[in-house]
């Protein structure tokens, strides 16, 4: 089969994809000629005419080249002209919309670009000159005009095609391809039709399919550019944690952390865009490095852990045997305070683990309790031995608080001797009231004292003759102020009078204050 007959075919199955099943069949069943049921007549004497401007070759050369096969039982397919006077088919559904309509070029345009000659050699008009195409013999000049045609219509639905791509914007992968093939087709002068607006709409398709690659081309860098500044945050983050000082790591949110950074790097590496081999392995590089330098840290930290952790354990067990030998000592002055020094000798150890360090605390408490409940029974029983001695301090404690307030001090330092004597006597209290009773009979007694040193105060010869002496002084500054302000009333001077006054009126008051001091150390 030859080119020419390849291009009816393809166009017919197009135009018969684009009709109706019913319609289809109906077309197919018109007229056709014996040369075009064998299939091989029309197409031996294209390519002996020469299909391109190149072929040259007669008619009785291809005939005899290209011996007709025996007639098949296979329907004849229809002729050229049964092709081209074939109805178009109704509108299509709305799922074949968006195909591309297939052109037909009508006997008349055909003729504005072609002529065909008495033998059936067909001719192309382009800018004024004629240029021959082929040859279709035994047909009409209409089905032979219309036979090259259709080649030139089979081009214009792949430029149909490919301007419906670029305006929906598609990938313009193989675009510019199609276009230069297009072009050669076009250039081969083997049809017949309007090939110079044919050739401006390649030439339009060519331009905007550049600007299509360069949008696609700047989107492309767009996304790039945002995956790798995405690979980048990856990376800078796990170098971030890796940097990290050991001793003051989270290391289970930085080891999640960390894993989930990795697993972004493969999402990333999976469905993301590829950023060149240069990007990626400089990123993979620096990233596996940050994880390789995490999981020496980490290594590294719990084994120095493990090491540190088994001494605090070593060091607090010590302990806990001192403290579970004291456990069962009666020295309970002695013992409490070996407890308090294990106790701080504890506070000061490095701690063991979470798990060992709880177990370690609970057998030294368990030591500590067994001594101190040991001591608290002990104790309780004395308390109880010390319950009649808290009733008599009590009674005592009340008839103290009977020389307050202290008005007589000889008679309350008598009574307050008495409660002192008879309260050695008594003897020990319970613990728990010890404290209560013992600021009770203090508060009396600071009373007393407090009581006693005023009197003191009050009978010192020192303060007396001090309290004299400022007396006759200020009576002797009170007599020269009324002299002078007697003077100064005579004169009329009214600033002097005022200063006078002032000054007498401090004085009158320093001597009142002086005086009721004096009456009360008498």
């Amino acid at each position: 089969m030859t080119d020419s007959q390849k291009s009816d075919e393809t166009a017919t199955d197009l135009a018969d994809a684009a009709a109706p099943a019913a319609d289809g069949a109906g077309t197919e069943a018109t007229g056709t000629s014996a040369a075009e049921a064998t299939g091989t007549a029309p197409a031996a004497r294209d390519e002996a005419a020469g299909g391109s401007p190149a072929g040259g070759a007669s008619t009785g050369e291809a005939s005899a080249a290209a011996p007709a096969p025996a007639p098949s039982a296979r329907p004849a397919a229809p002729s050229p002209a049964a092709f081209a006077s074939r109805p178009k088919p109704a509108a299509a559904a709305p799922a074949a919309a968006a195909a591309p309509a297939a052109p037909a070029t009508s006997p008349a345009e055909a003729a504005k670009w072609g002529r065909v000659e008495g033998d059936g050699h067909v001719f192309l008009t382009i800018d004024g000159a004629e240029h021959p195409v082929g040859q279709y013999p035994g047909v009409s000049d209409d089905e032979a005009l219309a036979y090259f045609a259709r080649k030139y219509d089979d081009v214009v639905a792949q430029i149909v095609l490919l301007e419906q791509r670029v305006s929906s914007k598609a990938p313009s992968t193989d675009m510019q391809k199609t276009v230069t093939h297009l072009r050669e087709q076009l250039a081969e002068r083997n049809m017949v039709g309007d090939l110079r607006s044919a050739e401006a709409r390649l030439d339009k398709l060519s331009g905007q399919i550049d600007e299509l690659e360069k949008a696609e081309k700047a989107e492309h860098d767009a996304v790039r550019a945002s995956e790798l500044a995405a690979r980048e945050a990856i990376v800078a983050e796990a170098e971030q944690i890796s940097a990290q000082d050991p001793a003051q790591t989270q290391w289970k949110t930085s080891s999640a952390r960390m894993n989930e950074l990795f697993e972004n790097w493969k999402a990333a590496q999976k469905s993301g865009v590829r950023l060149g081999r240069s990007n990626e392995d400089a990123l993979w590089k620096r990233f596996r490095a940050a994880r390789t330098v995490f999981d020496r840290h980490r290594r590294a930290y719990f084994s120095q852990l493990d090491s540190s952790n088994s001494a605090a354990k070593s060091a607090k067990e010590k302990l806990i045997a001192e403290a579970e030998a004291l456990s069962t000592s009666t020295d309970w002055g002695h013992a409490a305070g070996e407890y308090r020094r294990l106790m701080d000798q504890w506070k000061a150890s490095p701690r063991a683990s979470r798990k060992d360090d709880d177990a370690l605390w609970a057998r030294f408490r368990a030591a500590q309790d067994v001594f101190f409940n040991n001591r608290q029974a002990a104790n309780d029983e004395i308390d109880q031995e010390y319950a009649t001695n808290l009733k008599v301090k009590e009674a005592l404690l009340a008839e103290a608080n009977t020389i307050l307030p202290v008005r007589d001090l000889a008679a309350a330092k008598k009574a307050l001797q008495s409660v002192r004597d008879r309260w050695e006597e008594a003897g020990k209290v319970p613990r728990a009231d010890m404290g209560r009773i013992e600021a009770g009979l203090r508060k009396v007694e600071d009373a007393v004292r407090q009581a006693e040193e005023e009197q003191w105060q009050r009978s010192n010869p020192e303060r007396k003759a001090r309290t004299n002496s400022a007396l006759s002084q200020l009576e002797s500054a009170i007599a020269g102020l009324q002299e002078d302000l007697a003077a100064a009333e005579k004169t009329g001077d009214q600033r002097k009078i005022k200063a006078a006054r002032e000054a007498l009126e401090a004085r009158q008051a320093w001597l009142d204050q002086i005086q009721r001091s004096a009456s009360e150390l008498a």
